[in-house]
C-alpha cells in the first residue's frame, strides 16, 4: 500500500488553496497512492486567527467539506484531511474547532477529529507568542479509523508532543498515526524530528506527517519537512520544502510483525 504525505504553503484565498490541494491529490493518486495526508490549515491559512470563523462549517456540511468529498471519489483516495475550521459550541464567538474529516474513496466521511491540545506557547528567547486558544475551542475525542494502510490514529500538530495521547490511540488498535501540521519554523528545527520518530518508535507505528512550510499572511514561518517514517523510526521519504507530494510504500502487516518480535507495547507495567 502507497501513502502519501502532501506539502502545501496555504495562505488567506480558500479557493486558491483547494485548488492546490486538489492538483496534490491528483499527484498522489497518479504515483499509485491509496491514503493522502493533508496539512493542518490546508484549507485557510488567514492573516488572524479569528478569520477563520468566517469559513466554519457544520460537520457533514459546507463548501470545503464537498471539495474533500470530491477529490476523495475523483482520485479514489482515502483522504485525511488535514485540519480545517469547524463550528464549536460556542457558535456566538470566534473559536472554532481545528477539526481532521477522513473520507474514503467513494467520497464517504469516515471519520472526524477534533484537535484536542492547543498551542498556547512562549517562546521567550526567539521572541514569538501564539494562543491558539482564543480563536480555537478544543477537542476531547480520540479518533481512530480503519483504512487499507491499516488502522489510523488521528492527530494534530501540537497532540505530538502529548505521548500519552499516542498510546491510547495504540490501545485502540492504531498501527499509523497521521500528524498533519504546522509547525513553527523555531520548533520544527528544534524538535520536529525527534518527536515523530519517537512517537514512531514507541508505538511501532507507520507516521505519516504532513506539514505546511514557509511564510504565511500572519507573518508565521513554518517548518516543512513531511515525512513517512516506518515502525522501527527510519525515515522512508521527506520534503524539506516546496509544495509537493512525499509517498512512500506502507506494509500493513509490519508493525504486527514488530510487536510481536518486540513486544515493549506489551511488556509495559504502567496504563
Amino acid at each position: 500500500m502507497r501513502a502519501a504525505a502532501i506539502q502545501m504553503n496555504s495562505g488567506s484565498d480558500v479557493t486558491a488553496n483547494l485548488a492546490l490541494a486538489d492538483s496534490l491529490l491528483a499527484e498522489a493518486a497518479a504515483d499509485g497512492c491509496v491514503l493522502a495526508v493533508l496539512p493542518e490549515n490546508f484549507a485557510l491559512m488567514p492573516e488572524r486567527g479569528t478569520d477563520k470563523a468566517k469559513y466554519a462549517e457544520q460537520p457533514g456540511e459546507g463548501p470545503i467539506q464537498s471539495f474533500l468529498a470530491d477529490a476523495a471519489q475523483r482520485h479514489g483516495l482515502w483522504v485525511v484531511a488535514g485540519s480545517m475550521p469547524l463550528v464549536s459550541p460556542e457558535i456566538a464567538s470566534e473559536r472554532v474547532y481545528g477539526a481532521c474529516p477522513v473520507y474514503d474513496p467513494d467520497g464517504e466521511a469516515r471519520a472526524l477529529y477534533r484537535k484536542i491540545h492547543l498551542f498556547d506557547v512562549d517562546l521567550v528567547d526567539e521572541k514569538e507568542s501564539y494562543r491558539e486558544s482564543r480563536s480555537m475551542y478544543p477537542g476531547d475525542d480520540l479518533v481512530t479509523v480503519d483504512s487499507p494502510c491499516g488502522r489510523i490514529g488521528l492527530s494534530i500538530c501540537y497532540d505530538l508532543r502529548f505521548p500519552e495521547m499516542f498510546r491510547k490511540l495504540v490501545d485502540d488498535g492504531a498501527t499509523i498515526f497521521t500528524v498533519p501540521a504546522a509547525f513553527t519554523e523555531t520548533t520544527g528545527k528544534a524538535h520536529w524530528h525527534t518527536l515523530l520518530r519517537a512517537r514512531a518508535i514507541e508505538n511501532l507505528a507507520y507516521v505519516i506527517a504532513s506539514g505546511q512550510y514557509g511564510r504565511h499572511p500572519d507573518s508565521r514561518s513554518t517548518f516543512g519537512h513531511s515525512l513517512i517514517c516506518d515502525p522501527w523510526g527510519r525515515i522512508l521519504a521527506e520534503r524539506a520544502e516546496g509544495n509537493g507530494v512525499v509517498a512512500a510504500d506502507i506494509d500493513p502487516q509490519l508493525p504486527i510483525k514488530l510487536r510481536s518480535e518486540f513486544p515493549a507495547l506489551t511488556n509495559r507495567r504502567l496504563r
